[in-house]
């Protein structure tokens, strides 16, 4: 059984979850953490064979982070970036080889400063866009999009029936999944720019 395993239990997540959402209902856009259904969908839009490291905005609890590593991503090559310092915390232990950065999203250029010396290969964020002003959203989708090797995906879920933004430059989104196994069912998009 690995590390992750062994120091998770849905219960303590939930509570976890709950508490984060309670503190900063704008910053935690759900009333569970994702569902593993939907998180195997997600990393399925990572090709684990291009090269370069993979981004993850907003991990939580690391349900997503497990399914990317599951999906093949070595641990050394992930990088997370987490606003709340309870869950950063809880990934660090979980995650001892993944580099997991408490910071800003919203602010990616100062927030990786010193954490990336080339472009992401896959870029997946749970940030919950759709609390956002469209102007931030954007903002965002763009700012990642330029963190990204040629071709390679932006992820982002959401619990709407529209993307968070339907176009950024020449990057539209493109529902690849749509996961009834989760509360509240979800839909995957995913970015690339031309």
């Amino acid at each position: 059984m690995n590390l992750a395993a062994q120091s998770r239990t849905p219960l303590s997540d939930q509570l976890r979850f709950l508490r984060g959402l309670v503190q900063s209902p704008r910053g935690v856009g759900a009333i569970a953490p994702s569902s593993p259904a939907l998180a195997r969908a997600i990393a399925a839009q990572i090709d684990p064979l291009r090269e370069g490291p993979v981004l993850e905005l907003g991990p939580g609890t690391g349900v997503v982070t497990e399914a990317i590593l599951a999906r093949g991503i070595l641990p050394e090559r992930l990088v997370a970036i987490e606003y709340d310092a309870d869950f950063a915390r809880l990934l660090t232990s979980r995650f001892p080889a993944a580099k997991i950065i408490r910071g800003d999203a919203f602010a990616l250029d100062d927030t990786l400063r010193h954490a990336a010396d080339r472009p992401f290969s896959a870029i997946v964020s749970g940030i919950p866009l759709l609390n956002q002003p469209m102007e931030r959203r954007a903002a965002l989708v763009a700012g990642a999009l330029q963190k990204l090797a040629p071709g390679a995906p932006f992820i982002q879920f959401s619990y709407g029936l529209h993307p968070p933004i339907d176009r950024v430059g020449q990057a539209f989104a493109q529902r690849a999944a749509f996961v009834w196994r989760n509360l509240p069912p979800a839909r995957v998009w995913v970015y690339r720019q031309p």
